[in-house]
């Protein structure tokens, strides 16, 4: 039971701070970039944030895998007798692999920025008139992603926190019963 403990622990930590920082780049760092006074700032302040982040970031990202995978591998036997218990797993890989994907185009558009880096702005994610073309597209793309990546990963947050419910005897119990008897 410790190695499950520790994936556990392992696929929440990530998954916590994959899903946080986002959220907090995307509440906080994008809007709070316009307070850089010049808008030729703006641009710089918003790169030099996502940029620190970006390596937090990927490790959050494998930590939640290493834990996502260790738990997969964990609960296969328990995914054939406890009945939700296989579509829970796989709503949880479907959002993970779209929050992996959004995050990584994400990462694409945000260096498209960030190699503009005294790029003119609004704010982190919304272009003036003196914009680049170029980086103007990437930032109104940025502007819906970086909602999309913490919607994703809430979504996980909250599977994974009803999973968490799955694992208590009385659960297990249940969904192995009905998993036996179902009903007609």
């Amino acid at each position: 039971m410790a190695r499950a403990t520790i994936f556990h622990q392992m696929h929440d930590l990530g998954i916590a701070a994959w899903f946080g920082g986002t959220l907090a780049n995307a509440v906080a760092l994008n809007p709070a970039s316009s307070e850089a006074g010049i808008s030729t700032r703006v641009g710089a302040v918003a790169n030099a944030g996502w940029d620190k982040w970006t390596p937090v970031n990927a490790a959050a990202i494998g930590i939640h895998l290493v834990g996502a995978a260790g738990l997969l591998k964990h609960d296969l036997g328990r995914a054939k007798i406890q009945q939700g218990v296989p579509s829970m797993a796989v709503t949880k890989t479907v959002l993970t692999v779209a929050a992996l994907g959004v995050t990584a185009y994400s990462r694409v558009l945000g260096k498209k920025v960030s190699e503009h880096h005294a790029v003119p702005a609004e704010d982190g994610t919304t272009p003036n008139a003196t914009t680049p073309p170029e980086v103007a597209s990437a930032q109104k793309q940025l502007a819906v992603l970086q909602w999309a990546v913490p919607a994703l990963t809430g979504g996980i947050v909250a599977i994974g926190a009803f999973a968490a419910e799955q694992y208590r005897p009385e659960e297990v119990s249940k969904g192995l019963v009905q998993r036996l008897l179902p009903t007609s």
